[in-house]
């Protein structure tokens, strides 16, 4: 049935047409993509708040490139030092998609981007030295907090203890190479700032890394995206759905390792996923085994946080709202088919 449907289907001159714009014919007559990535510089910009996921960004470069040309190696990596730089680069021609940026109504309307889905959720969070037994937000009560003055970091601070009734010490810095020295020797009994920012703060502490502790609660949550110019909705679909299917994989139990037994899954998610059927691959106008070949290079989603921002990382970022969507994180896909 679904052969005689297919061959209906094109028979009658309802295949979809090429849709390639601009930006995937750029792609591929340069035989490459230019990823730009936000590299963050080691102190706070007061702009953008995050800490560097630069290692996770690669990956999902990556996996662009492997869903077009089945290579990695062609994905040529832009480090751009903070977001606005990236979004200018797009707006330029510079780069075709910028992994790592945080989606804002004004950079879509100001620089002519699209925002794809998010591969990292991030938040305003707190750490603190475990021997000061601060283990969640109610601990922060007549407790020093200390946090980078001058970003909206402080705000969103003094208006979140508001409203949950507890009385904290505040305690501004201009400098994040003195708020974390005064972390390490206790004038500053907790500090304040976006969770990935806090776990590059931690790493640099080295053999006391495992001396501080990041709470479970956020305050905010700031999703890093993907973004890239507007108009040109395969290169945005392909880009999209590769994500998504890096987040399927993970949920269908497919990794690197497995891939190959898995093929013979009897289970239409993966069936789809694998390219037993045209359908993905023939609307994105790839090759239909092209999300086996992102799995087979690179692993699923949670292989590549694990490695990158995750436990087997510096980092060693928990997945918190980076979990899958069926254990309690944000992290879903669309459908792959």
């Amino acid at each position: 049935m679904a052969a005689l449907a297919i061959g209906l289907f094109l028979a009658f001159g309802f295949a979809p047409p090429a849709r390639a714009g601009s930006v995937l014919d750029a792609v591929r007559k340069a035989g490459q993509v230019s990823c730009g990535v936000v590299s963050e510089p080691a102190e706070w910009n007061k702009e953008d708040l995050h800490g560097s996921l630069i290692a996770l960004d690669r990956e999902i470069c990556k996996a662009i490139a492997v869903a077009i040309f089945n290579d990695a190696g062609k994905a040529q990596i832009l480090p751009y030092a903070v977001e606005q730089n990236g979004f200018e680069a797009l707006q330029k021609g510079a780069a075709q998609i910028v992994v790592g940026v945080t989606p804002s109504a004004a950079a879509l309307a100001f620089y002519g981007v699209t925002f794809g889905p998010p591969i990292f959720y991030d938040g305003q969070g707190f750490m603190a030295h475990k021997a000061s037994h601060i283990h969640s937000l109610g601990d922060l009560a007549g407790r020093k907090v200390c946090f980078i003055d001058g970003t909206e970091t402080g705000p969103i601070l003094f208006a979140a203890m508001k409203a949950r009734g507890i009385r904290f010490i505040p305690f501004p810095f201009q400098e994040e190479g003195e708020m974390n020295a005064g972390l390490v020797v206790g004038h500053c009994e907790a500090v304040t700032a976006d969770v990935s920012k806090l776990a590059e703060v931690r790493a640099q502490f080295h053999s006391m890394v495992n001396d501080f502790e990041i709470l479970p609660e956020t305050l905010t949550l700031s999703p890093v995206a993907l973004a890239y110019p507007q108009g040109d909705a395969q290169f945005a679909a392909i880009a999209d759905w590769t994500v998504y299917a890096l987040v399927q994989a993970e949920a269908s139990g497919i990794t690197e390792a497995n891939l190959n037994a898995m093929s013979e899954s009897d289970d239409p998610v993966v069936q789809h996923l694998l390219g037993a059927d045209w359908s993905a691959g023939h609307a994105l106008g790839l090759d239909k085994a092209w999300a086996a070949h992102v799995i087979a290079a690179l692993g699923n989603y949670g292989e590549i946080y694990a490695r990158t921002v995750g436990e087997n990382s510096p980092l060693k970022l928990s997945r918190r709202l980076n979990a899958l969507w069926t254990e309690g994180g944000l992290m879903h896909p669309l459908p792959v088919r």
